[in-house]
């Protein structure tokens, strides 16, 4: 994680010293104005508080796709090392989409970097059905990163051990899994598979990947051995757990608490470009020595962990110091997450 710091706060210092000029200020602010807004009027002269406003949305951007990008590379490097470090020279698998191309390509012999672009096909085509153009692109790119880094980067077999290669394979794997899920994409197909399905069939995200998995272990103990299926179990729960703890424990669904003075333009945010419903509170905010009272509206809104990312960065451009509050939702019943697409 040191490195990804180090990497991030590279980006950021290089980004600053860009954008320290006036002149390019107003440049990307111009750039950023036309692009968000193409049906107004080009000679138009925007006011200087439309152009910062606009810069500062480009600077959040920016920072957030940069971010993205250093997380999902240093996501496929780490899965890539958990692959040919420890689970191909072993016959290991794991499961989901992954266990998919890792079972194919031990029986037949074609390569897993060929095998997890094709099988993942489907799935980036569904995710851009249910969470649109953006996270499928960075989707496809980050699978077609993995395929090409199984591909042309060597990593050294670090042990033949079969517990350590189950622990230790899975661990590279859902950290690299985990990495990507921050930077706003995925490199196992099998989530997006859940969240179509459960949605369909009204059954949760957890069983729809629990079904999914048992396929894949009692696939893995009739072509291969009971003995590899086992230790692939240890891989999977090995993987499961590190990604959980990557992503910080975020489940299926979050439930945002969003407290700030500029609530009506939150609300219009999350309803128009998140496309989620909202319960707006009637509260009193306390603040400052004397514990001053003003009346104030709370946002309340669920939204799935793929979304999480997106929905801060939105808040962040209306009101860097609104005061949001997380929380970890099982299942959700009823209301419009479940029907309408998610929009990413």
């Amino acid at each position: 994680m040191q490195s990804l710091y180090y990497a991030h706060s590279a980006l950021v210092s290089l980004l600053n010293l860009t954008i320290m000029n006036a002149s390019w200020k107003r440049f990307f602010a111009t750039l950023f104005l036309k692009l968000n807004h193409p049906q107004s009027d080009s000679a138009k002269k925007h006011s200087a508080y439309q152009r910062a406003k606009a810069f500062r949305e480009f600077v959040i951007n920016l920072r957030r796709h940069a971010k993205d990008v250093v997380l999902i590379t240093i996501g496929i490097f780490s899965a890539s090392f958990g692959f040919k470090g420890f689970l191909l020279t072993n016959h290991f698998i794991d499961g989901g989409v992954t266990g998919i191309s890792l079972l194919v390509s031990a029986l037949s012999g074609l390569p897993l970097s060929l095998l997890i672009v094709c099988i993942n096909i489907p799935f980036i085509i569904l995710g851009y059905n249910i969470m649109g153009k953006t996270f499928a692109i960075k989707t496809a790119l980050a699978i077609t990163g993995l395929a090409i880094c199984i591909f042309a980067v060597d990593f050294p077999n670090v042990t033949n051990d079969n517990l350590l290669v189950a622990v230790f394979g899975g661990f590279f794997l859902g950290a690299g899994i985990g990495l990507a899920v921050r930077g706003g994409a995925v490199i196992d197909g099998t989530e997006v598979l859940a969240i179509y399905l459960s949605r369909k069939f009204g059954t949760t995200m957890g069983d729809v990947v629990i079904a999914i998995n048992v396929m894949i272990f009692s696939a893995a103990a009739y072509f291969l051995s009971i003995e590899i299926a086992l230790y692939s179990m240890i891989t999977y729960l090995a993987a499961s757990r590190t990604l959980d703890f990557i992503i910080e424990g975020i489940e299926e669904y979050i439930g945002v608490t969003i407290i700030s003075s500029h609530s009506e333009e939150i609300r219009q945010m999350i309803i128009e470009n998140m496309g989620r419903g909202v319960t707006v509170y009637s509260g009193k905010g306390g603040f400052g020595k004397k514990g001053d009272v003003r009346d104030i509206d709370i946002i309340y809104t669920v939204v799935t962990r793929l979304e999480l990312n997106k929905l801060n960065t939105e808040i962040e451009k209306i009101d860097p110091h609104s005061f949001v509050v997380m929380s970890s939702i099982k299942d959700t019943k009823g209301g419009m997450i479940k029907k309408r697409p998610l929009k990413h």
